[in-house]
């Protein structure tokens, strides 16, 4: 196990690199001066050649990206051209929050989709079967941004239970907290929920119908023993695969939320650096989302790895 982890956290390194080569080089080529976003538009042309040269921007772009580069393995993201402040504190309270939408979503979305999807299977062909089945593919045919509107016009302005837009830290009140993250939260998990549950449904049917869970039956086991330490096991396995997919996806869909409900996270400073040109903080900020993405599936490879006895049998043996 540990030589498998140690090949993946390479391969993770390797793709961390060539991400960073590739967003480099993009967002190079971007119509942006980071001299003129100090200095401003208006800025006299000595002064912003003499700043380029003391940026280094008028090096060669390999050399400019070895420079970035370095600094990131530093920890050193750079300055905001813009706001005047250092990248990486501003990313990582930006990060925190969106870490806070997105597991707190990701969370609901194991629990209630693999919950339904248990459920249905085995409520097969029944009413339940189908009114779950219905409700996943309304929640899936409903884009989130969609979904975002009708949280507002639904909860905020209608019943005016939960707030329309913004943020209160948890030094706040953790009520007020709270509040401020479900309209989110529930966005995000209206998406996603039921692309889990429809899997884990079909995986699960499968399996109450392969012969080891017909032989554990026929030993007079309790059908919860059945279902929950036989049948489950092993019905996950593709849902866990898909969960580390999910994960991404979930990512990419704070980027829409956040902006929606004004939620001042990552994905809503993805937006801002594109929309006022702040090439290091965006450069910084889709790397972190490659990270996140990289380890979310590292994650679910060691998990797939954990439950499943053929692949953990089978790194013993290599």
């Amino acid at each position: 196990m540990t030589a498998y982890i140690l090949r993946r956290l390479s391969l993770i390194v390797l793709v961390l690199v060539a991400v960073s080569m590739l967003v480099f080089g993009i967002t190079t080529i971007l119509p942006a001066n980071v001299a003129y976003l100090i200095l401003g538009q208006f800025a006299p042309a000595d002064q912003v050649a003499a700043l380029e040269a003391r940026l280094g921007l008028n090096d060669p772009v390999w050399m400019q990206y070895l420079r970035w580069a370095g600094g990131i393995v530093r920890g050193d993201l750079g300055i905001s051209p813009l706001m005047n402040r250092p990248i990486a504190p501003m990313l990582l309270e930006a990060v925190l929050r969106s870490l806070t939408l997105a597991l707190s979503a990701f969370a609901l979305i194991v629990v209630l989709g693999i919950g339904m999807g248990v459920w249905a299977a085995l409520r097969h062909g029944r009413t339940a079967d189908h009114v779950i089945s219905v409700g996943t593919y309304v929640g899936v045919a409903i884009p989130e941004f969609v979904w975002a509107i009708l949280m507002i016009i639904i909860f905020a302005a209608w019943l005016g239970w939960l707030p329309a837009s913004g943020y209160e830290p948890m030094s706040a009140g953790f009520g007020t907290w709270f509040w401020h993250i479900v309209a989110p939260v529930i966005t995000l998990v209206a998406g996603h929920l039921a692309h889990v549950s429809r899997l884990t449904r079909s995986s699960m049917i499968e399996t109450l119908q392969s012969p080891y869970v017909n032989a554990a039956r026929a030993k007079g086991l309790p059908e919860r023993v059945v279902v929950f330490r036989h049948a489950l096991r092993n019905a996950l396995l593709p849902t866990i695969t898909v969960l580390a997919m999910d994960f991404g996806r979930l990512m990419g869909g704070i980027v829409v939320v956040e902006a929606i409900f004004a939620y001042p996270g990552l994905g809503r400073l993805i937006i801002f650096s594109i929309q006022s040109r702040d090439i290091p903080t965006l450069q910084a900020a889709i790397l972190v989302v490659a990270a996140t993405y990289a380890v979310a599936n590292l994650l679910a490879d060691l998990l797939y790895a954990r439950l499943n006895p053929r692949i953990r049998l089978g790194q013993r043996a290599e």
